[in-house]
């Protein structure tokens, strides 16, 4: 499927809030709720659009990032698919350098990044970690 201007302004939109109707994207952008619906089911269905979620804000939790590096005999996207379907994992990144993969992992304490960090390193194919606590985020 080919993506036009209206859909990349429409992926746009619910970036920043997927909350909005399909009434306001269409009333924004010129279109009828039943057009933004097509077009926002057609996103889906190509796979551009994987799904709908909420962020929560920071204010009571902790983040850390982990690098990892993944033994040589393991395929790292599969150990990448594992972590991002843990408890406490935000965003999992494949990168370059030392490490194979860093993740942003967020919970309400220091202890429950622990239990986090304690699961991630039973992933199979987790061959080391180093952890970093945030502690402030400079916008």
């Amino acid at each position: 499927m080919s993506r036009d201007k209206t859909d990349e302004i429409i992926i746009e939109m619910l970036k920043k809030d997927s909350r909005q109707s399909f009434v306001e994207i269409g009333e924004k952008l010129g279109l009828s709720e039943s057009a933004v619906r097509r077009r926002v089911k057609n996103l889906t269905d190509a796979g551009t659009i994987k799904k709908f979620t909420i962020e929560t804000g920071d204010v009571n939790s902790t983040s850390a990032i982990i690098l990892i590096s993944v033994d040589s005999s393991t395929d790292t996207s599969k150990v990448s698919a594992k972590l991002s379907k843990l408890r406490g994992v935000h965003t999992v990144f494949e990168i370059t350098g030392q490490y194979d993969i860093a993740t942003i992992i967020r919970a309400p304490t220091i202890a429950d990044i622990n239990v986090c960090i304690d699961e991630l390193r039973k992933v199979p194919g987790v061959f080391d970690t180093n952890t970093v606590i945030i502690l402030r985020t400079v916008t």
